[in-house]
C-alpha cells in the first residue's frame, strides 16, 4: 500500500503540469469555438469540420514523434544519458519529414471533403481555414517532439508555462481578428487559423529557446554536436511511432470526423455537436495527463528493470483515472446547462448539445482505463496489438455502428447515434486492452 501511495504522489506530481499544457492546448480549441459562436453558425460548422480534420492529422504524425518518449525514458531508467540527445535529434528530422505531405494535404483537402455533403459556405470555409493552418504544421510537430522529451524525463513545467502563455495570447489575436476586425473586418475562422500560425511557432521558439539555456539543454546539450538523419535510430522511431500514430488518428477521428458524417444534418447539428465535442476533449485531459505521466515513469522503471515499480504505477495509475473519471462525469451532468450556453446563443444549438451531453459523462470511466492501458502498454514497446485493437473499437464500433444508428437503423437516432456508438467503442477497448496489458506485464517479469 506504501508504494502504491508513492506511486500516486508522484504520478500526481508530473501529470499536474501536464494537465495544465494539455487543457491549455485544447483551450484554443475552446477559443475557437466560442469566438466562432459568436459570429455565425457557418463559422462554427467550419471549425467544426476542419477542425476535426486538422486535428486528426495533427495527432496521427504527434503519434509518430512521440516515440522520442518511451524511447528516451528507457534509455534515462538505464542511465544511458549520453544517448539521450541523439535520439530528440533525430525526433526533429523526423517531425520535419513528416511535416511535408501534412502540408500538402492541408493546402489540398479536396477529395477528403468531396465524399461529404456540406453547405457551399461553410465548404469554402474550411478550405480557408485548413489552408491557413498549414502553415503551423511544422511548429506543432517540432514542438510536440520536445514536448515528448520533457514528459519522458519528467520534467513538464515548462510545458505548462508555455501552453498558458500560448492559450493566453491565442485567446487575444483570435478575438482581436476573427470578431474585432483588428484589420478592418471580421475575418472570422480565418482569423482564428492565422492566430494559431502565429502561436504555434511562438510556442515552438520557446520550446528551443529553453532547450538552448534551460535545465536539460546544459544537461544534454541537444543543439551541439548535431547528427545528421539516422536510419537506424529512425527504424527504431518508426516501428514504436507508427503503430501509435494510426492508434491516436483512430482514436481522434472516431470523435472528430463525426462533423463531416453529419454534416448533411445541418449547420445547427454540426454545430451542437461541436460544442460537446470540445467538452470530450476537455474531459479526456484528465486520464491523457495521468497516461502521459505513467508512460514516462513506467519506462524509466522498465529501464531500471524496477517490476514492483512498474505494478505499483500501473495500480495508481488506474486508479486515479477511475476516480478522478467519475468525479469529471458527475460534474458534467450537472452543470450541463451553463457550459453549453457558455458556447452559444443560439438556443437550437443549444437544444442539441444538451441532448449530447449525458453520452460524454457516461462514457468517461471507460474511457480513462483504456487511456492509462494503452499508454502503459506504450512503455513496454507494445504499440501494434493495441493499434489493431483501437482500429476495431474506433473505426468499426465507433464509426461504423455510429453511421448505423445515425442514419440506417430502424429508428434513426441522428447525431446522437454516433454518441452511443462512441459510449460501445470505449467500452469495447478498456475491455480488450486491460487483458492485454496484465499479459505483457507478466511476460516481461518472467524474461527479464
Amino acid at each position: 500500500m506504501s508504494s502504491m501511495l508513492s506511486a500516486m504522489r508522484a504520478l500526481a506530481a508530473h501529470a499536474l503540469p501536464i494537465l495544465i499544457a494539455q487543457l491549455a492546448s485544447i483551450g484554443m480549441m475552446v477559443v475557437d469555438t466560442a469566438i466562432l459562436g459568436h459570429v455565425s453558425s457557418a463559422d462554427l460548422a467550419a471549425v467544426a469540420i476542419g477542425g476535426g480534420i486538422h486535428v486528426s492529422l495533427v495527432f496521427g504524425l504527434v503519434g509518430i514523434v512521440q516515440a522520442v518518449a518511451p524511447v528516451v525514458a528507457h534509455l534515462h531508467g538505464a542511465r544511458r544519458q549520453d544517448e539521450v540527445a541523439g535520439v530528440l535529434q533525430q525526433g526533429f528530422w523526423l517531425a520535419l519529414f513528416l511535416a511535408v505531405p501534412g502540408i500538402l494535404f492541408l493546402r489540398a483537402p479536396d477529395f477528403a471533403l468531396a465524399p461529404f455533403a456540406m453547405d457551399v459556405e461553410v465548404g469554402a470555409k474550411v478550405r480557408d481555414y485548413l489552408a491557413w493552418l498549414a502553415w503551423s504544421l511544422p511548429a506543432a510537430l517540432l514542438y510536440r517532439t520536445f514536448y515528448a522529451f520533457c514528459n519522458a524525463l519528467g520534467r513538464p513545467r515548462v510545458l505548462m508555462g508555455i501552453g498558458l502563455a500560448a492559450l493566453a495570447l491565442h485567446g487575444l489575436l483570435a478575438w482581436g481578428l476573427a470578431l474585432a476586425g483588428w484589420t478592418g473586418e471580421a475575418l472570422g475562422v480565418a482569423g482564428c487559423a492565422i492566430s494559431n500560425v502565429a502561436v504555434g511557432w511562438l510556442a515552438c521558439l520557446g520550446g528551443a529557446a529553453w532547450l538552448h539555456c534551460g535545465e536539460l539543454g546544459r544537461r544534454y546539450r541537444p543543439f551541439s554536436a548535431w547528427q545528421a538523419p539516422r536510419w537506424k535510430t529512425w527504424r527504431e522511431l518508426l516501428r514504436i511511432g507508427l503503430p501509435m500514430g494510426f492508434s491516436n488518428l483512430v482514436e481522434i477521428t472516431a470523435f472528430t470526423l463525426v462533423s463531416l458524417f453529419v454534416a448533411g444534418l445541418g449547420a445547427t447539428v454540426v454545430a451542437g455537436h461541436r460544442i460537446v465535442a470540445n467538452l470530450s476533449a476537455l474531459t479526456y485531459m484528465l486520464p491523457l495527463s495521468l497516461a502521459i505521466a505513467c508512460m514516462a515513469a513506467v519506462g524509466q522503471a522498465l529501464g531500471a528493470r524496477d517490476f514492483s515499480g512498474v505494478r505499483a504505477l500501473v495500480r495508481a495509475g488506474m486508479a486515479m483515472a477511475a476516480i478522478g473519471s467519475l468525479v469529471v462525469g458527475l460534474l458534467l451532468w450537472l452543470a450541463a446547462f451553463p457550459l453549453v450556453a457558455a458556447y452559444t446563443d443560439d438556443a437550437a444549438v443549444r437544444a442539441v448539445a444538451l441532448g449530447l451531453i449525458g453520452y460524454v459523462a457516461i462514457y468517461q470511466f471507460f474511457d480513462a482505463l483504456q487511456t492509462i492501458a494503452g499508454h502503459v502498454l506504450r512503455a513496454y514497446r507494445v504499440t501494434f496489438v493495441p493499434m489493431l485493437i483501437q482500429t476495431f473499437c474506433f473505426w468499426g464500433v465507433a464509426l461504423g455502428g455510429g453511421a448505423w444508428l445515425c442514419y440506417r437503423a430502424p429508428t434513426p437516432l441522428g447525431v446522437a447515434g454516433f454518441w452511443l456508438a462512441a459510449v460501445l467503442s470505449l467500452t469495447t477497448a478498456a475491455a480488450l486492452l486491460l487483458p492485454l496489458l496484465r499479459r505483457v506485464m507478466r511476460w516481461a517479469e518472467e524474461v527479464s
